[in-house]
């Protein structure tokens, strides 16, 4: 294989995620499971920022924590597609491991030191009655990374990185001691002690005001860059994927809808509901009577329609041809079209084949 070959770190692949299952594996109270997600699919490639953004019940945390297999239990499956973990070869292994069917076992010694998690309550990810310092020490004893005897100067220098000036007093101090965007700075710095390949950073600054949300996001890209960590955000913000990411993809009702650089999608989005969103950002200074707004909302699960789930609240299938609703409203799924013959920018939708 020639070096310039570019390879992922992580390749989610035709993963769908159903819910309704019993500790056996059988439809629960004989209910078929109902499926949230369908076909996701995206590569995520070494110390690249990548956003998944679509509104909320899209099915992005599903996806977020079905890389780990973190999902509610027994009720959750993985019922098709692979995630594919350390395919940049860099590991030392012959090939990329599938977190979808590793043994549990396996799993746990990827999970923390080579795949981290941030979440969106610090105070609920931390321990209350535990010193942030202890609890920063008790990285190491699960890492396989140890830094042997210099745990603490480890712990002190990624503090510092991460903007604290009052070191000592953050160490000794418990959570509920910190604000809300400290005690998600530490933990930042938690995820990045291991030096993971990998954070899943789900919605980590909904809590938070928004100063408070620019410093912790500039903070987390500018340590991820520092240690090469590729970094996958859950957001349902168009503006901080606008500013922080490099890569983008776009979930509409359990599927990605488009995929890209993100200036790519931002100037030139294609697909109908990637316009829509950024059509609905509030302008600087702007009249807020003329922002937009995306009629109707993301139908629950048991609702989703076979083939092209935005089409009831679409423009373009509205104002088309007979031809077009009806092949929007089919069974089948919307083709791949790609923009100006590019591999990087593509979407799904029947309005954009020629």
């Amino acid at each position: 294989m020639s070096e310039s070959v570019r390879l992922p770190v992580l390749s989610v692949k035709s993963l769908s995620v159903a819910f309704g299952f019993d500790k056996n594996g059988a439809p629960r109270d004989g209910i078929p499971p109902l499926q949230v997600t369908d076909k996701v699919s995206f590569d995520i490639y070494p110390g690249e920022f990548f956003a998944l953004v679509g509104e909320s019940g899209c099915g992005k945390s599903v996806t977020a924590m079905s890389i780990l297999r973190l999902l509610p239990q027994p009720s959750a499956r993985i019922v098709e597609g692979s995630v594919l973990y350390g395919a940049d070869g860099e590991e030392g292994r012959d090939a990329a491991l599938d977190l979808a069917k590793l043994p549990l076992a396996d799993l746990q010694k990827i999970r923390g030191s080579e795949i981290a998690c941030i979440f969106q309550e610090p105070m609920q990810a931390l321990n209350p009655v535990v010193t942030i310092k202890k609890q920063l020490l008790e990285v190491f004893r699960y890492c396989a990374k140890k830094e042997s005897g210099s745990e603490e100067k480890a712990i002190r220098e990624m503090l510092a990185l991460a903007g604290f000036k009052d070191i000592d007093r953050v160490l000794d101090a418990y959570p509920h001691e910190l604000s809300g965007g400290m005690l998600q700075r530490v933990c930042i710095v938690m995820a990045l002690l291991p030096k993971p390949k990998i954070i899943i950073a789900d919605e980590p600054t909904t809590a938070l005001d928004v100063t408070v949300q620019a410093q912790v996001l500039a903070v987390l890209k500018e340590m991820a860059g520092r240690t090469g960590t590729a970094v996958l955000l859950i957001t349902h913000n168009m503006g901080i994927v606008s500013q922080y990411a490099d890569r983008v993809a776009v979930m509409y009702a359990g599927r990605i809808v488009e995929t890209g650089p993100v200036r790519d999608v931002i100037d030139a989005p294609m697909h109908p509901y990637t316009q829509g969103l950024l059509a609905a950002i509030p302008e600087s200074h702007g009249d807020m009577r003329t922002m937009k707004s995306i009629p109707g909302s993301v139908p629950h699960a048991r609702d989703f329609a076979k083939g092209c789930r935005f089409a009831d609240r679409c423009e373009r299938c509205a104002s088309g041809n007979a031809e077009l609703q009806a092949m929007c409203r089919s069974a089948q799924v919307p083709p791949r079209v790609f923009a100006d013959n590019s591999t990087q920018h593509e979407t799904n939708c029947f309005a954009l084949v020629e």
